[in-house]
């Protein structure tokens, strides 16, 4: 395999660099990019050594002298809220013709605020708990919860969630709870996009 977990990767489309810190199949690698976890296509990245040397100078100009109040106050990234949210990772594998179909989902709960949240994630198929999960999520953290074969979406899935402020906050609700009921259609639906728009989840 080219690469491995550890390597340092460029992203091709944004050229940031990153790591490789899991295998998802045998396409996709999920990376940490400054600390922002997330999957990317394989056909995506590439070391960066190429950019380094191109990069790179033939000769090292004259360093002038830097003085304190000269050097530039660094930026801190701001990171946009976008709520909390149930994200599907299709993993891929080929048929006997090639062909790449949906073997199974990873979920994650992925927590995209400045708050930190406890949380109990049940998933039930035709009214049956399947699975449950107890947790915390920081913020701008992501969770993983479990994985889902395919087939197993027929069966009238049913999702719920309910959180509380780690923190009590008083301009805020102590306590929410919410469900998603898939449908295959949407199922479905979902994965065409995906492809349309070469994304990795919903």
């Amino acid at each position: 395999m080219k690469y491995q977990i550890g390597d340092k990767i460029i992203l091709l489309h944004s050229n940031e660099e990153g790591e490789i810190i899991e295998f998802i199949d045998k396409e996709m690698v999920m990376v940490n990019v400054q600390g922002v976890k997330f999957p990317v296509y394989m056909d995506q990245i590439d070391f960066p050594y190429f950019k380094n040397f191109t990069e790179k100078k033939l000769f090292t100009p004259k360093k002038e002298k830097l003085y304190v109040d000269d050097v530039k106050k660094e930026k801190v990234k701001e990171q946009k809220e976008d709520g909390v949210l149930l994200s599907f990772l299709p993993v891929l594998d080929l048929d006997e013709f090639g062909d790449e179909l949906v073997k199974e989902f990873k979920l994650h709960l992925l927590n995209q605020t400045k708050l930190v949240y406890n949380f109990i994630y049940c998933q039930s198929f035709f009214g049956k708990k399947e699975f449950e999960v107890k947790g915390r999520i920081n913020a701008f953290e992501d969770f993983y919860l479990h994985d889902i074969p395919f087939d197993d979406l027929n069966d009238n899935p049913v999702f719920e969630l309910e959180f509380n402020l780690d923190k009590p906050d008083k301009k805020k609700a102590d306590y929410f709870e919410t469900n998603l009921k898939l449908k295959p259609k949407q199922v479905f639906n979902k994965i065409e996009e995906l492809k349309k728009k070469n994304e990795a989840v919903f």
